[in-house]
């Protein structure tokens, strides 16, 4: 794994807001990483910003690191979202970077050893690509049942309304830096997830604070979606 771990840093990339009166001046708000062109960039949806933009928010950004080491910030614009699956499509100006390539989330398997990489904790371990082993615990509904109405979440809610789809349930421990990153084979680097650390587990504070050891990731497949439909 560490050829793969190599080639794909560079497609990794930090996504937040800028603004120079805020401190500090970028907060990261989640991972991405970079598809088709070199110029798009796959995130959760949730790492938006939720305000409307306006003449005084915050710019969208991403960061790219130079092979220096050191990150350089991009402007960024939205493409497209698929809210219910939690995913965004962005495009950041720019010179191209080498993309990651998709794979067959299809084809993944209850058991199978995969990788992704993040930000965990945001900037409190320096932002420096973090790379974790996963394995495939359970390939499962999104919207879990609950025992009754009153009792379903937020999340699961807006799952039943945009129909179910299956989820990786990974035995890893992630946290919410880590959402938008890519799930990805360790021998190929074929991507076959995002993370996501808000879909299923709730709030940013509970699974910061109450880390299960259980990570999930949305199929790769969505993404093919998303990427036809902004070509």
């Amino acid at each position: 794994m560490p050829d793969t771990i190599e080639r794909l840093k560079p497609a990794v990339l930090l996504i937040g807001t800028y603004k120079s009166t805020d401190s500090p001046r970028f907060q990261l708000r989640g991972t991405g990483f970079v598809v088709g062109d070199g110029l798009m960039v796959v995130t959760n949806a949730h790492v938006l910003p939720s305000d409307p933009p306006s003449a005084d928010s915050p710019a969208l950004v991403v960061q790219v690191r130079q092979a220096t080491g050191e990150w350089k910030m991009r402007p960024a614009r939205v493409l497209g979202t698929n809210a219910p699956r939690d995913l965004a499509l962005l495009r950041m100006e720019g010179p191209a970077v080498p993309a990651m390539r998709l794979g067959n989330s299809a084809a993944v398997r209850e058991g199978a050893d995969l990788a992704f990489m993040g930000f965990p904790i945001g900037g409190v371990l320096g932002f420096s690509v973090v790379t974790h082993r996963a394995t495939v615990s359970s390939i499962t509904a999104a919207a879990l049942p609950s025992p009754s109405a009153g009792r379903l979440s937020e999340q699961a809610i807006r799952g039943l309304r945009g129909g179910t789809f299956e989820i990786f349930q990974l035995d890893a421990t992630a946290y919410p830096g880590n959402s938008g990153g890519p799930l990805f084979d360790p021998d190929t680097g074929d991507v076959v997830g995002v993370m996501n650390m808000v879909l299923i587990k709730g709030t940013r504070e509970s699974a910061l604070s109450q880390p299960s050891g259980i990570s999930y990731a949305i199929p790769s497949v969505h993404v093919r979606e998303l990427l036809e439909r902004h070509r």
